[in-house]
């Protein structure tokens, strides 16, 4: 999403001062949903984060996974000093399905991923393992 600035200025006007830090990233990272016969896994790709960066919250059956990470990069050479800011932030909502025990969502990151495993409630998982048998 271009800042107010980019709008009104138009990129070249950034290009003067080439960066290696953007002044603001916002994006949404990949997500995976699956569904399993015990529980519901959703995978964020989220590299380059930590797991205090990572925010999730559950209200009215709504899972909200968000991040907020701000960087700062300081240089001093003689004379000059060059600080430079950045900070990226994400969120994504989902709403769960009624069979989810919200009680034992659990969460975990590692290697870029956060896994986040939404256990079923009993009722449903043995509604999932009960067959039709087609008489023949």
């Amino acid at each position: 999403m271009p800042s107010l600035l980019e709008d009104f200025f138009g990129r070249p006007f950034f290009d003067i001062f080439p960066s290696e830090v953007p002044l603001r990233r916002t994006s949404l990272p990949a997500v995976n949903i699956t569904e399993r016969t015990e529980d519901y896994l959703i995978s964020v790709a989220a590299p380059g984060l930590e797991k205090k960066d990572f925010k999730i919250s559950l209200e009215n059956n709504t899972l909200t996974i968000s991040s907020e990470k701000e960087e700062k990069k300081e240089e001093t050479n003689d004379k000059i000093t060059r600080r430079e800011f950045s900070y990226s932030s994400f969120e994504r909502s989902f709403s769960l399905p009624n069979d989810v025990n919200s009680e034992k969502i659990d969460a975990t990151y590692k290697n870029g991923v956060l896994e986040l495993v939404l256990p079923k409630k009993e009722e449903a998982k043995k509604a999932a393992l009960t067959k039709q048998i087609e008489v023949k």
